[in-house]
């Protein structure tokens, strides 16, 4: 599967999430789509980072746009951490790196002096037509869903 640029279409994908769904990129046209790509389930910066979007998805409803999130963890702890946080949005599956590829977010990464490959916190912004239209890597977690919610405001 080809990564995504800047600008340009977004390739369809489909992968299982929370409540028993299979998302399909082209199912969201005609709706703004925030993927957002953490780490993993239940850890501090994931947490906040999932309740952070889970505050402001009145704003993000108002914009006619749809959250997901998605990380290597299975779809049993996956609706855990969805129902323990209370968030209005799915969380995908991605246990075999096939979304992560496509948007390019495995990286190589350090904890404690090892090195391992694991996901590189990043958002992507994709419009209703399904271009890709901003994306952040490497993303900190402070501040970046007033940063995502104000991009999806200038579309």
């Amino acid at each position: 599967m080809p990564v995504v640029a800047l600008n340009q279409p977004v390739d369809d994908f489909e992968a299982p999430a929370t409540g028993d769904q299979t998302i399909r990129l082209s199912d969201l046209r005609g709706k703004n789509v925030v993927i957002y790509f953490y780490p993993k389930d239940n850890t501090p910066g994931c947490t906040t980072e999932g309740q952070d979007f889970r505050d402001r998805m009145d704003a993000f409803d108002a914009m006619d746009t749809i959250i997901l999130g998605v990380s290597r963890d299975g779809l049993k702890a996956h609706e855990n951490f969805r129902a323990k946080h209370q968030f209005p949005f799915h969380l995908i599956s991605d246990m075999d790196e096939t979304v992560c590829q496509h948007f390019d977010v495995i990286k190589l990464k350090k904890l404690y002096g090892k090195e391992y490959m694991g996901i590189d916190r990043s958002t992507f912004l994709i419009d209703k037509e399904g271009i890709l239209r901003q994306e952040w890597r490497s993303v900190k977690v402070k501040g970046h869903a007033d940063e995502v919610l104000e991009a999806t405001r200038n579309l």
